[in-house]
């Protein structure tokens, strides 16, 4: 199968000839037809953060569409809700242990002992790949390939984030007007809620993008906005964001850091926290956030996807590095 091949951090992908993989007990194999490109990907490729020992060499990606082509085992088919030619998703969260105190109390997303799609287990920059069954999310009837396959982590951590914040929040900001954002936005409006998005300085494309999806306001970063916030989300992996939106957050409103990754973050004044305003990160995802992949067709959550092809992957990586368009990335394999 082709496949494209992360050796060393800090160079490209290479484009590649090699066996197509064999499902283990308990995992399915998928036959990919699309995966989405995000950020954490370029952490992958940089060595940035934490993400500086991947499983090399390597094929990345953790939006995976595709359909079941084969079971590790008979066991497996017979006890998976799954079925050869079932359209599902892979996300980041690829496995668990099960038995460590993360997992007994239900916070899966933390496990001591995770393995992560496209970091520590081949994922989806190819024409095929395996997952553990049981971390499969099932894919709507009828939702298109390059749409579904964003929401597997822009839209899954995005509504992870906002189900942080109090279900009271009525001004909600979105630092990072991104893919993540971009979703989540639609699923707000839809709510009721009033958004006010942020972008880097001079992206005005961005915030027109913004306004076009409902938000009552787009602005650079270093603006204040026109209301007080209830709560914002940070989706920019970028530090000075967080004294930023809280200066901008009300009394008792919190600030969610979602990136997996985020650039130091400076010291500020202790009067911007005071008035009991919070500030905490969302890690990961579990499967419980699975719920989303069918909530957003009800709404419904139509991605702005520019495609790519598999061999097109490193295009791809910098364009989505550089902000070279709105929403979301997809590099479509079938």
């Amino acid at each position: 199968m082709r496949a494209m091949i992360l050796r060393e951090q800090g160079g490209e992908l290479e484009l590649a000839e090699v066996p197509r993989p064999e499902p283990d007990p308990g995992e399915v194999r998928l036959r990919v037809r699309a995966c989405g490109i995000c950020r954490t990907d370029l952490h992958v490729l940089d060595g940035d953060g934490d993400l500086t020992d991947p499983n090399l060499p390597l094929i990345m990606g953790h939006q995976i569409v595709g359909v079941v082509d084969a079971f590790g085992d008979e066991e497996t088919a017979e006890s998976s809700e799954l079925s050869e030619g079932d359209l599902v998703g892979v996300p980041w969260l690829g496995s668990t242990c099960g038995e460590c105190r993360f997992c007994r109390m239900g916070q899966e997303n933390l496990c001591d002992c995770a393995e992560f799609t496209g970091y520590d287990r081949d994922g989806g920059f190819a024409e095929y790949c395996t997952a553990d069954a049981s971390f499969c999310f099932p894919i709507p009837h009828g939702y298109p390939d390059r749409q579904a396959a964003p929401l597997l982590c822009a839209g899954l951590i995005g509504y992870r984030s906002f189900r942080k914040i109090d279900e009271r929040a009525e001004r909600i900001g979105l630092y990072g007007f991104g893919s993540a954002a971009h979703i989540l936005c639609q699923v707000l409006v839809e709510r009721g809620k009033d958004i006010y998005a942020f972008t880097r300085p001079g992206d005005t494309s961005a915030q027109a993008f913004a306004e076009d999806l409902g938000a009552t306001w787009a602005g650079h970063s270093e603006e204040r906005p026109p209301e007080e916030l209830d709560a914002a989300i940070i989706f920019a992996p970028v530090g000075p964001l967080v004294p930023e939106s809280l200066k901008s957050v009300r009394k008792g409103g919190e600030v969610v850091c979602a990136g997996i990754h985020m650039s130091e973050i400076p010291s500020f004044s202790y009067d911007i926290l005071w008035g009991e305003r919070s500030v905490e990160s969302v890690a990961n995802l579990s499967r419980e956030d699975g719920d989303f992949l069918q909530i957003a067709p009800d709404v419904p959550v139509e991605t702005e996807v520019t495609t790519f092809g598999l061999e097109e992957a490193n295009d791809a990586l910098e364009a989505l590095r550089h902000g070279d368009f709105n929403g979301s990335g997809v590099l479509l394999i079938d």
